[in-house]
């Protein structure tokens, strides 16, 4: 079950796309991009396999960082937008 919402055009190519966001009190969570979504939506292979934007409010929260042990490991990669690390 695709969580995108993908909107299509009247000419070949592009195509809108909005990603869930979950919220609650620590601020939001969304994952932007995730390889089988986007093929069960008939969208082109990229290689990248899941891509997920966090928006912690508070100062001093760090989110989304868990450990994952191999067969499931996954590297991270940490942007900062606003604010400092």
């Amino acid at each position: 079950m695709a969580k995108l919402k993908i909107s299509r055009f009247d000419v070949t190519g592009p195509v809108l796309i909005r990603p869930q966001r979950h919220a609650d009190a620590r601020g939001w969570f969304s994952e932007v991009w995730n390889e089988i979504d986007w093929q069960d939506a008939g969208l082109p292979e990229t290689g990248w396999v899941q891509d997920n934007e966090v928006f912690s409010p508070a100062p001093g929260t760090l989110r989304g960082l868990h450990f994952q042990a191999p067969p499931h490991a996954q590297a991270k990669l940490v942007r900062v937008v606003s604010g400092a690390v």
